[in-house]
């Protein structure tokens, strides 16, 4: 049987505190030397001055300077005869001796020791500079190698099968350079992984490491920025020092567009130098006078349109791989990654939840899959079945569920009928995705939803724009039809349709007025440019041709609400009792999805007619 450890251990901090409270006593409380009382130059004026006596000294008090002294005391004693003057006799005062070291040396020596003691403690917790307060320009990346602390692979990357195909490359020219050597080939030194957030951009960094067994060393490009300057520029000679010690190796910058933005676009002048004097050491390490044989560049960015030309010429970053948002097959082999190791209902349906998260990362899939697992866990269930998928999607995509709210009757009411709206009019317009689910239950900031099931397109046509624009207006019209007057739980939707609207008009040259015209800048130039890359005429014609748009959908909107609004009422009924239906029960009420074909809506202020 162990022995409880004594909790009342000494500690050498303890000593540090008694020093330290004993200098603030000694500051707080002087000593005075002989007994001395300290006075005021007024109580020596008027009490001792006639009286005073030789023996001492008793008392002392504070003098301003030596002539003011003198002529304050020429005055006191201007009646005095000249026997009782008092004469001043000024004396050198010894600095030496323990009251001095006390005052001054001690003070300091305590000063440098807890300076010297802080930088040792902060240098010693995760993720310090280094080992000491002089390792500022020193590097501290993470390190994996194989069989150690990395074991990760291909096999743990799902879906990406062209962007692993072209990394494969670089693999093979770790395991074997020869290969390429032999025929004069170069390996491109530095590889560019861009791609939206959570599609994977460090785990297929790490997975390059993993398959070719060589060091991988990886840093955010935060870690070069630092209060100090020319910190940076130390710090990736030191990476790269580093990352040469063990070549072959891989060198893994993430956010590089924190380094890496266009020279002289910065606010700040000290931070603009700072990051510039960095790129331009990554640059000569990348491409300098010096061998690099052996580390290759990987860096991640979801930001390559702000990086500085410079870097993806050839010889630097020079290969990019782009890494988007998965695809259904690619979403079907994420989900199997994450879910073997789960335990799952035998009735699940992984096919119908790849066709659901479209537009979902691989982070987000994980995340997904998770929380399906921690919400079957809360209703102690032996498997995860479908609904906390479903579920699990729902607090992904708009938050947790609201059961605290307070809704009232009349506000729950419009609610119901917003929602209905937005269902009977993406039901009856081809172009929009298929309706999935609507629910009244209040999830994060929204008061309720529909789910869709996307489809994958690569391009969308004048019509279906503008059909996408009616549903999103379906439940505003809805409210002004039934209630005579509108809310603004429609903000989201109003967002959505009026940068839909701008897109049409000002970008994509899907307006007839504006014409074959696109004011997009890919490079992101007019970002940072104070005018506008059209004129002041231009812009009122945009807007005009914008809110055109949006009032001929509206209106398209309304004239399918009408010509249904009975079955509008009887979804608005069906979700007020049961706050969530489901496509079947939707289907009950609508019909089968199928578009009409005798009447066509079209309105005298849009070109875009919407069938049904």
């Amino acid at each position: 049987m162990k022995k409880k450890q004594k909790s009342g251990r000494f500690s050498i901090y303890w000593i540090y505190v008694l020093v330290l409270t004993g200098v603030c006593l000694v500051y707080l409380f002087p000593v005075k030397s002989g007994g001395m009382q300290e006075i005021t130059w007024e109580q020596f004026r008027k009490d001792m001055l006639r009286d005073y006596d030789v023996r001492g000294p008793h008392y002392f008090f504070q003098i301003g300077s030596a002539e003011v002294f003198e002529h304050h005391l020429e005055e006191s004693q201007a009646d005095f005869p000249d026997k009782d003057k008092i004469l001043v006799d000024y004396v050198n005062s010894d600095k030496s001796g323990w009251p001095f070291l006390l005052t001054w040396i001690i003070p300091i020596g305590l000063l440098a020791f807890f300076w010297l003691f802080s930088a040792r403690r902060i240098s010693s917790l995760p993720g310090s500079i280094g080992k000491s307060a002089f390792d500022f320009g020193k590097s501290s990346p993470e390190v994996y190698e194989r069989g150690v602390n990395n074991q990760v692979s291909f096999k743990d990357v799902a879906g990406y099968e062209e962007a692993k195909t072209e990394v494969m490359e670089i693999v093979e020219f770790l395991k074997h350079p020869e290969y390429f050597t032999k025929l004069g080939a170069k390996i491109p030194r530095g590889v560019l992984l861009v791609g939206a957030s959570g599609t994977g951009k460090t785990l297929m960094a790490k997975a390059v490491a993993g398959e070719a067994g060589v060091p991988f060393f990886s840093l955010s490009g935060s870690a070069f920025m630092e209060m100090f300057v020319v910190v940076g520029a130390s710090r990736v000679r030191d990476l790269f020092n580093k990352a040469k010690q063990k070549a072959p190796s891989i060198l893994f910058i993430d956010e590089i567009d924190t380094i890496g933005r266009v020279r002289g676009r910065g606010l700040s002048m000290q931070s603009n130098d700072e990051r510039e004097s960095t790129l331009n050491q990554l640059l000569a390490e990348m491409d300098g006078f010096g061998p690099n044989a052996g580390v290759i560049v990987l860096a991640a960015t979801n930001r390559a349109d702000i990086l500085d030309p410079v870097l993806l010429r050839p010889g630097r970053f020079d290969r990019h791989i782009y890494l988007d948002l998965p695809n259904y097959q690619e979403r079907l082999a994420i989900f199997n990654v994450h879910l073997k190791f789960l335990l799952l209902d035998k009735m699940l349906d992984i096919d119908n939840m790849a066709r659901q998260t479209s537009g979902f990362s691989g982070a987000d899939i994980a995340n997904v899959c998770n929380e399906a697992a921690l919400i079957a866990a809360r209703r102690k269930a032996v498997s995860i079945e479908y609904k906390d998928f479903s579920d699990a999607m729902d607090r992904v995509v708009t938050g947790l569920e609201k059961k605290s709210k307070l809704i009232s009757p009349a506000e729950k009411n419009i609610i119901a009928y917003h929602e209905a709206g937005h269902a009977l009019v993406s039901w009856m317009l081809e172009s929009v995705d298929p309706l999935q689910k609507v629910s009244i239950i209040p999830r994060g900031k929204s008061l309720g939803g529909a789910w869709f099931l996307p489809e994958e397109r690569q391009s969308i046509t004048r019509k279906q724009f503008f059909e996408r624009l009616c549903s999103a207006l379906g439940g505003r019209a809805a409210e002004e039809l039934v209630f005579n007057e509108v809310s603004s739980g429609g903000l989201d939707d109003l967002e959505r349709v009026t940068k839909q609207a701008y897109l049409m008009v000002s970008q994509l040259g899907l307006n007839e007025t504006i014409g074959n015209v696109s004011y997009y800048d890919s490079t992101g130039g007019y970002e940072n440019s104070f005018q506008k890359p059209y004129s002041e005429a231009t812009g009122k014609l945009i807007d005009e041709e914008v809110r055109k748009l949006v009032e001929g959908a509206y209106e398209s909107t309304k004239l399918i609400i009408e010509k249904k609004r009975s079955k509008l009422k009887d979804l608005a009924e069906r979700l007020l009792r049961q706050e969530v239906i489901y496509r079947k029960e939707i289907e009950q009420i609508l019909g089968k999805r199928i578009v009409d074909s005798d009447y066509e809506l079209a309105n005298e202020n849009s070109s875009y007619p919407v069938k049904h």
